[in-house]
């Protein structure tokens, strides 16, 4: 029953288990338990049979003379019972008030009843239910203390039916939330200045991410295809002047060199229109080894670029305003989507494949 207290180590395990007040401390743990689960059984049975269910059933099955046996001279005993224990309760939490100031428990000497309010109201007859916080948490101290008072397989669905019940509960609780900031953002008038506020403090953020991006996507395509631009753009040079009339007419008044002046002016064309084009891309290319030592030049550009798109003002640019407010609402449309998502459904299917 009980479990390795130096394999686990909890708030109690300073206690020594062969003293004498830690035995009179779990002997009274285990007996708090079992009078509060006790009494409510009773409790709950006293239900039933005072109620007109209970008459029925046991009309049904032909035993009203242990029903009216039990109304008349066990449920005053019941009623009678119930009323000590509710001043044994009383007392024992006056006791443990006293006993919690004397050995300061806690830093304000009323704080006690406020921490066990549970305790408090389950003095109410009408919310005696709320003893079972009592019996829980005793239980979970126990189990603290290395004490397995509730089995393992009880244990887990009990934790599994927790984690359903808070599940459903914070969910319905986001969903409520994210429906309100929907529902205020296309409702009110002011939701334009909520959206450009939130574009204004994310500015920094949004040009430091784009200049990365361009550094890490542009100069790489610009590199790979730094040469064949290059051509390109000599082919183009070399094209334009074979397409001008007047300097062929002009070269050809030269005789016998005119068509070799022709031929030299079309190449250093074409290569002077290559190395003009590499000239205009190796600022962009800043991690290429003949750039090592303009790096900082290189991811200024960038910085600078993305500075100045994320300095467009959402006024100037409705598209841009646009696009803004349907990210924000496909945002919080994406969130309330995965929100829905049961987790704990999707677990017990695991556990069912696990089983098959």
């Amino acid at each position: 029953m009980m479990q390795n207290t130096m394999k686990t180590k909890s708030k109690y395990h300073h206690l020594d288990p062969q003293s004498l007040s830690f035995k009179l401390f779990l002997i009274y743990d285990i007996f708090m338990v079992f009078i509060i689960t006790f009494n409510l059984f009773c409790l709950g049975a006293n239900l039933f049979l005072m109620s007109n269910i209970g008459a029925w059933f046991f009309q049904s099955i032909q035993l009203l003379d242990v029903l009216n046996f039990y109304r008349t001279h066990l449920h005053p005993w019941v009623v009678t019972t119930e009323a000590w224990f509710i001043i044994f309760l009383i007392a024992e939490l006056i006791i443990r008030w006293g006993i919690a100031i004397v050995q300061r428990h806690h830093q304000r000497w009323f704080f006690f009843p406020f921490i066990h309010w549970y305790e408090v109201l389950a003095i109410i007859p009408h919310l005696r239910f709320l003893r079972l916080f009592r019996a829980g948490i005793i239980d979970y101290r126990l189990h603290e203390m290395g004490y397995k008072v509730v089995p393992t397989s009880l244990q887990r669905k009990g934790q599994f039916y927790y984690s359903v019940v808070m599940e459903e509960l914070s969910d319905r609780i986001v969903i409520n939330v994210l429906d309100g900031i929907k529902n205020e953002l296309e409702t009110s008038s002011s939701h334009k200045i909520i959206i450009h506020d939130l574009v204004e403090h994310h500015r920094t953020l949004f040009a430091t991410a784009l200049a990365d991006i361009l550094q890490d996507t542009l100069s790489t395509e610009l590199q790979a295809q730094r040469h064949l631009i290059a051509q390109n753009v000599g082919s183009i040079v070399n094209q334009a002047i074979e397409d001008t009339p007047e300097l062929t007419q002009l070269l050809r008044l030269i005789p016998l060199v005119g068509s070799r002046i022709e031929q030299q002016i079309q190449s250093i064309g074409q290569r002077l229109g290559e190395n003009i084009t590499q000239g205009l891309i190796d600022p962009f290319t800043p991690n290429t080894p003949q750039n090592k030592n303009n790096l900082n030049g290189g991811q200024n550009i960038y910085q600078h670029i993305a500075h100045k798109i994320s300095t467009l003002e959402l006024e100037d640019n409705p598209h841009l305003e646009k696009l803004v407010e349907s990210a924000v609402f496909e945002s919080l449309a994406a969130i309330r989507k995965q929100v829905q998502v049961k987790q704990w459904l999707i677990q017990m299917q695991q556990q069912d494949q696990v089983k098959e």
